[in-house]
């Protein structure tokens, strides 16, 4: 289920695109799952989640190449082996690479994402997920509740496509009038796609048919659901119109929200979650404004804004019962403000500062010295630009069937009235003479001549009858 949300991404970020980019936005989530396929195999599982490492920020290599990992418990849950745990973590790394990826939109080429992409799975991801989910990092030592990945996944993703925008450089302003998504209906279906992921990503992560698991998959639709009335009904009181982009962005939002809390947070602290988000989400689109950061998907409004938001949610709406409902955790672990236990708010606060800053600022640094390496400049020419990342990078075509041609500001508008005689005959007209020549001195039917009306068939004059036989047919 979870893999599933890596072409629903790119669903969504080919369509927030402008036509001539959208086929490599799905080229570059998809190549996500290849390179995190082989960077978690190779090392990615080990840096994570190796338990022998006890240095509470990353893991060593114990587990390098899958090895002993097989039938043991996993770290996730004795439940389920180790092996299997890995391939389930996999999936969640994938997916924030490829959330991540939404920064190269319509001006980043591709190889260089590709360098990024690893490296950036290595020395961001890994070392985050190690703090929160690693039995021996400092974030699960210190009490961090962080349920699907509100650090690693949201907050990872949020920030680093940031920094990967900072250092892209923002798009040509020539370009950007008129901007608007080119294909709604695949917003909409990239949506779907994370949304059904989404309930794998969030109930898995009870790791077991449980009620823990039913109880996450209602707080995450409750917030999504939420998130998404509230974001709707903001743009119509600007707009007087009703926007399905609008829907999409708030029920993502609210989905993202979720992953932190889903398993941890009450039904009803899930709609309080899925209201503040929509609110607060909406308005942060705004940001990448203010501090002149071209993040063109709102990955950061939408990943990095609504992953701190559900990790706050934690603090004041986490109950314990509801973590026990896995059968595991009974007792063990205890919620938030619910159960009175104060000085979670300021656990949230530090584990959510150091993501943040570890997320951003190791992103900018790798970007920016990628940058520097030849062959490997991240940003895509202006003529490239111009062009189109699809023709620049891939040489395909989402919509090739339907072009004809791509250079659109070549096209002269017309500066006058056209000159010559345009009464050019009919019969003329047509591509092929044969045509014409079916048509030229046909009679009409008797019921269209019996009624005295002038023979137009489809289109009249498009049938190419000569002007002689058109004038028998009107006497």
């Amino acid at each position: 289920m979870v893999v599933v949300m890596i072409p629903g991404l790119g669903f969504l970020y080919s369509g927030l695109a402008r036509r001539k980019s959208a086929l490599s936005m799905i080229w570059v989530c998809m190549m996500s799952i290849s390179i995190i396929t082989f960077q978690w195999y190779f090392w990615g599982y080990s840096l994570a989640f190796s338990a022998q490492a006890t240095n509470g920020f990353i893991g060593d290599l114990k587990h390098f190449g899958l090895m002993y990992t097989l039938a043991a418990p996993s770290p996730g849950s004795p439940l389920i082996p180790e092996l299997l745990y890995a391939f389930y973590q996999m999936q969640f790394c994938a997916t924030t690479a490829a959330i991540t990826a939404g920064a190269v939109a319509e001006r980043g080429r591709v190889l260089p994402w590709c360098v990024f992409c690893f490296c950036w799975a290595t020395i961001v991801y890994c070392p985050i997920a190690c703090w929160a989910w690693n039995i021996n990092g400092w974030g699960f030592k210190y009490g961090v509740l962080d349920y699907a990945g509100g650090g690693p996944v949201e907050i990872g993703s949020g920030m680093s496509a940031l920094a990967y925008s900072l250092a892209l450089g923002r798009r040509q302003e020539k370009m950007m009038a008129n901007f608007r998504p080119h294909n709604v209906s695949l917003i909409v279906l990239g949506t779907v796609f994370l949304w059904f992921g989404w309930l794998g990503f969030n109930g898995g992560s009870a790791f077991g048919a449980n009620l823990r698991a039913v109880q996450a998959c209602w707080n995450s639709n409750l917030t999504a659901m939420f998130g998404a009335i509230t974001w709707v009904l903001l743009d119509w009181r600007l707009a007087r119109k009703w926007s399905m982009v609008g829907w999409c962005s708030g029920a993502i939002s609210g989905l993202v929200a979720a992953t932190p809390a889903s398993g941890y947070c009450t039904a009803w602290g899930s709609v309080i979650l899925g209201v503040v988000t929509g609110i607060v989400c909406n308005y942060a689109t705004k940001i990448k404004y203010w501090i002149k950061i071209d993040d063109t998907m709102d990955v950061f409004a939408e990943h990095g804004i609504a992953g701190m938001l559900g990790l706050l949610a934690n603090a004041f709406f986490g109950a314990a019962y509801v973590i026990g409902l896995d059968g595991v955790n009974s007792g063990i672990i205890t919620g938030g403000w619910i159960d009175h236990n104060w000085r979670q708010l300021y656990v949230q606060i530090a584990y959510i500062l150091a993501a943040t800053g570890w997320a951003f600022c190791v992103s900018y640094a790798l970007a920016m010295g990628i940058n520097y390496i030849p062959g490997l400049k991240l940003r895509a020419s202006d003529e490239a630009e111009l062009l189109g990342m699809d023709d620049d990078q891939l040489g395909e075509f989402a919509y090739d069937y339907v072009e004809v041609r791509r250079d659109y500001l070549a096209w002269t508008p017309a500066k006058a009235e056209p000159t010559g005689d345009a009464n050019i005959p009919q019969h003329e007209r047509h591509g092929v003479g044969q045509h014409s020549d079916m048509l030229v001195g046909k009679a009409p039917s008797s019921d269209q001549s019996s009624n005295g009306m002038e023979h137009t068939g489809i289109g009249g004059d498009r049938h190419g009858m000569a002007v002689e036989e058109k004038e028998k047919v009107k006497h």
